[in-house]
């Protein structure tokens, strides 16, 4: 099975860039690993051809604990056409599009979201609570996908 690990992020945004850290911390497990910045339909041009994609992104709620990892699948997120988001069109959008553009499109994608803290101050690391965690978020990773 070809499988992609896709980090999303900011690279100078602090926590932001936490999607993108993961992803480099599972280079030389998975069979390929790429860390971005891009979004919407941008991240089509990653994910054709890959039988199992594994994105990790930032997640900021209102109750969460920074450092806390959420697993999703695509199913969890409803795609939109018509929604509105910083991102453009969301992956779930994206993917769908690609999937009725007739692109070969992973058939298995999970998400993993990691909760911030802070996704407005410049600088390139990760606030202590979330720096802290990324050790132990990318073993398990690697681990529930079997890396």
């Amino acid at each position: 099975m070809k499988t992609l690990v896709l980090g999303l992020g900011n690279p100078i945004l602090s926590d932001d860039a936490v999607g993108i850290r993961i992803a480099q911390g599972l280079e030389g497990l998975a069979q390929d690993t790429v860390g971005t910045s891009e979004a919407g339909l941008s991240l089509l041009d990653y994910a054709v051809g890959y039988d199992k994609l594994v994105i990790i992104d930032s997640i900021k709620t209102k109750r969460g604990k920074p450092g806390e990892l959420y697993k999703l699948e695509l199913e969890d997120l409803k795609p939109g056409l018509n929604r509105y988001s910083s991102h453009g069109v969301d992956i779930a959008t994206a993917l769908s599009l690609g999937e009725r553009l007739g692109y070969p499109m992973p058939r298995q994608v999970t998400i993993y979201a990691v909760e911030i803290a802070d996704n407005t101050t410049f600088g390139e690391k990760c606030t202590p609570e979330v720096e802290e965690r990324i050790p132990s978020i990318v073993r398990q990773i690697a681990e529930e996908e079997r890396l």
